[in-house]
């Protein structure tokens, strides 16, 4: 039975990961410093915790597992008006610092980089291109991957995960990317509602097939002697922003389809609202190519398309019965909650 230490595990992911590997047989860890535990719109299943910020993982820590899957970091804009710098850096020297404890021990180690490295391009593109990221979120995935690369060798492969963006449901869940807002949206106010002109194309993927990525890479054992990065998602899940709008709108009845700041309150458009969009432009547009994870990483399938997601999303809001006020808790926003934990010196990453 592999063992697996997940440090993250209280994110939106790595809550999501740890019941599904566990639901399968697989002994994991968690670890967590706890900045989104109180964000959950279902109850989590229990798991054994390691309760201490990444930073401070040590050998003893990981000793004894098989696998260590580095979920922490930093997902979003910097907060407080920070130099980026100031936000991704740390976030930089404790990924690869884990990753030197796993290569002393004989720990395999995998890490969730992002299709946003690619920034923006008119082509299809897979895991040859070179990277353009656009955004610190973005630099910083790219530089950890480089790093990685470094220290890969014949006793160490590590792999890279590129994910889409990720939509569905997690005990712990985020209500600030694209699809599970526009479907909690939907689900609480019977609207969607664009922070930009839709016309952007992005690359999405069910956390359920992200969760299915992440155990085949687990059972794979790869042992390349370099670091292995594979675009995690499925080719038609390439689309414009508006049309997986209008795949929402067009599942619940009465649903409207609205921009931002027609007709909506300045507390909405916080939520909505982002930085990286100029005059309702997204700069951030590209189409993925997942054909690599298909080909190379045995026993991987990509199950879910995005109508079929938003179908079991929309189904399990309902189901949780998701209303206005608990969409709109601060829990559920991760630029609203690191930006709350720093003004409160919550906050222990930023030194």
């Amino acid at each position: 039975m592999n063992k697996v230490l997940i440090i993250g595990s209280q994110g939106y992911l790595g809550s999501r990961l740890t019941d599904y590997l566990q639901s399968l047989g697989y002994k994991c860890t968690g670890a967590d410093v706890g900045y989104f535990q109180y964000g959950v719109l279902y109850q989590p299943k229990n798991v054994s915790f390691i309760s201490k910020p990444a930073e401070q993982i040590s050998s003893a820590d990981i000793k004894g597992h098989d696998v260590v899957i580095m979920l922490a970091g930093i997902s979003n804009d910097p907060f407080g008006n920070l130099d980026p710098r100031l936000v991704y850096d740390p976030t930089r020297e404790y990924a690869i610092k884990i990753a030197r404890l796993c290569k002393d021990l004989g720990v395999r180690y995998i890490f969730p980089s992002s299709c946003s490295v690619y920034g923006y391009s008119e082509n299809e593109l897979n895991e040859d291109a070179l990277p353009n990221p656009l955004t610190g979120y973005s630099l910083n995935k790219v530089q950890i991957e480089q790093d990685l690369a470094e220290l890969s060798d014949a006793n160490f492969s590590p792999i890279a995960l590129r994910l889409a963006t990720v939509f569905g449901s997690s005990p712990r869940m985020r209500f600030d990317i694209v699809i599970n807002m526009l479907c909690g949206m939907a689900t609480s106010q019977k609207k969607v509602m664009l922070n930009s002109n839709g016309e952007a194309w992005r690359p999405h993927v069910s956390i359920e097939d992200v969760c299915e990525a992440f155990r085949c890479c687990i059972d794979w054992e790869y042992s390349g002697g370099k670091l292995l990065v594979l675009n995690v998602g499925r080719n038609d899940n390439n689309l414009r922003i508006i049309d997986v709008a209008k795949v929402i709108q067009e599942r619940v009845d009465g649903c409207k389809l609205n921009f931002l700041d027609q007709g909506s309150s300045a507390k909405e458009n916080q939520l909505v609202k982002d930085s990286k969009i100029q005059d309702g432009v997204d700069k951030r547009n590209y189409r993925v190519n997942f054909d690599r994870i298909h080909n190379e990483l045995p026993g991987f399938e990509s199950l879910w398309s995005v109508p079929l997601g938003v179908e079991k999303l929309l189904s399990d809001l309902n189901f949780w019965m998701l209303d206005e006020v608990k969409f709109k808790q601060r829990d559920f926003y991760r630029l609203q909650q690191m930006s709350f934990l720093y003004e409160t010196d919550q906050i222990h990453l930023i030194n």
